[in-house]
């Protein structure tokens, strides 16, 4: 059997990761393997309540860290562990590098909240960081209809961006720009995951 293969696909807001993470488990199919795609926050009561606070008004955050924390550890145990044990692919849009990333914006320890995490929470085969400049993150947000909410404000991603850049001398993490088509970055994605696999 195949070994599973685990991997996340990090960023701001507005670098695409949506897009890439659909059209990477795409091509993994047509390759051959199982994939699962999944996203965080999950669509399960936790997950439901965080994305609600999107629109309606932040949690506190000390509660939102909690639920993220909570969300996940269902996803670990439901979804994420279950697939990689039965030696399919594993694709995430976000993980607990974007609670480092967003929570961290909000003055928890980034390396704290990671530390939680990784007491239950496999790290991954492969992370990688959609990585583009603030401006343009903001301007894709617009483009696409929205209005930057609370975890979209300038200064806010600026930070978030940092956090997520102060992982890229970790072994599994590679940054791909992301300020190209979509046809562009997803053959970067491609040819980082081809490369990475072990």
């Amino acid at each position: 059997m195949q070994r599973g293969l685990f991997i996340v696909i990090e960023g701001i807001d507005g670098t695409g990761k949506s897009t890439q993470a659909r059209r990477l488990a795409e091509w993994l199919v047509a390759h051959g393997r199982e994939v699962v795609l999944s996203r965080e926050p999950t669509d399960g009561p936790w997950g439901a309540q965080l994305r609600a606070s999107a629109a309606t008004g932040r949690l506190s955050p000390e509660d939102e860290l909690r639920y993220f924390l909570n969300d996940r550890r269902q996803h670990v145990a439901e979804t994420i562990s279950p697939a990689l044990a039965a030696g399919k692919v594993v694709i995430l849009d976000r993980y607990y590098f974007s609670t480092m990333a967003y929570q961290g914006a909000r003055g928890f320890d980034p390396a704290e909240i990671r530390r939680l995490n990784e007491q239950f929470a496999p790290v991954p085969d492969l992370l990688l960081i959609l990585d583009i400049d603030v401006n343009m993150a903001l301007q894709r947000i617009g483009s696409r209809g929205d209005s930057a909410n609370a975890f979209e404000q300038r200064e806010n991603l600026q930070r978030c961006r940092e956090i997520f850049l102060s992982l890229k001398d970790e072994p599994f993490t590679r940054v791909i720009d992301s300020s190209g088509t979509p046809d562009e970055v997803g053959a970067r994605l491609r040819q980082t995951v081809q490369d990475g696999q072990p």
